[in-house]
């Protein structure tokens, strides 16, 4: 007999089908015990938000917010974290229905910009087999004195994701070349009033550029760490580009970390061309699962002690299985 769900939570965005989010969260409720939650992905867009959220009752703790949600559930909730409310994108919404029984207070948080950091760090940690890398998190980041040009970053795309690659570019050092100095965001389309150029120009000792996705390939050869946010089969012309570069025999990307956070194609185009030429390529289901680590905390806080270890190697090992 199957147990009775008191606490609901789940994924939205249009489209969703796609979704493995429901597959981390629920194997995480296992691994804790929480054998009444159940996390599901309904369809929303952006026109159903507001009927989706009228709908609910207090059975409901949380919801992962998708594509084209993160900005529009702004209006229905209070940014609740340093980076939801610089970003005023939220990935995660939170239910708190202790003041009422017909709506709650939302609160809205943003894990993205964790778990694109937090995929870096897995990839420098496993593929380079080197001590942890210094971060902000940690309490012992890098001088930046002592790497006075820093490091070098692309992001391809400049939507939602984008701009919190960018934050994460912020926070993220790179093994032997210190913190992130520059960052060129590579699009089709600019936007008159860049908010990602408005959060670089906050940040001391960061410089900005926009450029076409057409000149994309020439910038990714002087990166460091590249960050592809484009959905689908949107990189796949840069990809082509960076087939038909080649120096010798000699690998043109040693030493450079791509995280393409798409993870249907896996692996993308791009993340095979990156590897063709001796670079380290990351799939999005790594930036997914750190990302749903952070919101399985947020969500479950209260309902028992636990340690982030009772739940990453299952959410982890479930991933593994369905990819």
């Amino acid at each position: 007999m199957a147990n009775e769900i008191h606490q609901r939570c789940a994924v939205l965005g249009k489209p969703i089908s796609h979704s493995l989010s429901p597959l981390l969260h629920n194997a995480a409720y296992r691994a804790l015990g929480l054998d009444d939650w159940q996390y599901s992905r309904t369809e929303v867009g952006e026109t159903d938000l507001d009927g989706f959220l009228e709908g609910l009752d207090s059975t409901w703790v949380g919801l992962s917010l998708t594509m084209p949600l993160k900005r529009t559930i702004q209006p229905y909730g209070t940014p609740s974290d340093a980076w939801s409310r610089r970003l005023l994108v939220a990935n995660t919404a939170i239910f708190d229905w202790a003041d009422t029984s017909e709506k709650p207070n939302i609160r809205l948080y943003n894990t993205d910009v964790e778990g694109i950091e937090k995929a870096f760090l897995h990839a420098w940690q496993i593929f380079d087999n080197a001590a942890p890398v210094p971060t902000r998190e940690t309490g012992n980041a890098l001088d930046p004195q002592a790497f006075p040009n820093g490091a070098n970053a692309v992001i391809l795309g400049n939507g939602n994701t984008a701009l919190s690659a960018l934050a994460a570019c912020t926070e993220i050092n790179v093994p032997g070349k210190g913190p992130i100095a520059q960052v060129t965001v590579c699009a089709r389309h600019q936007h008159e009033n860049d908010p990602m150029k408005q959060l670089a120009q906050s940040e001391s000792g960061f410089t900005y550029q926009q450029v076409s996705l057409s000149e994309s390939a020439k910038y990714l050869l002087e990166a460091d760490i590249v960050i592809n946010t484009i959905p689908s089969h949107g990189a796949d012309d840069v990809a082509a580009r960076l087939e038909g570069i080649s120096i010798g025999s000699s690998p043109v990307l040693p030493r450079k970390t791509l995280l393409d956070v798409v993870y249907d194609p896996r692996p993308t185009k791009l993340m095979q061309a990156w590897r063709n030429n001796g670079g380290t390529a990351i799939g999005g289901e790594e930036m997914l699962l750190y990302q749903a680590i952070a919101q399985v905390r947020l969500m479950t806080v209260g309902a028992h002690i636990m340690r982030t270890a009772d739940f990453e190697q299952a959410m982890r090992s479930a991933l593994q299985e369905a990819l």
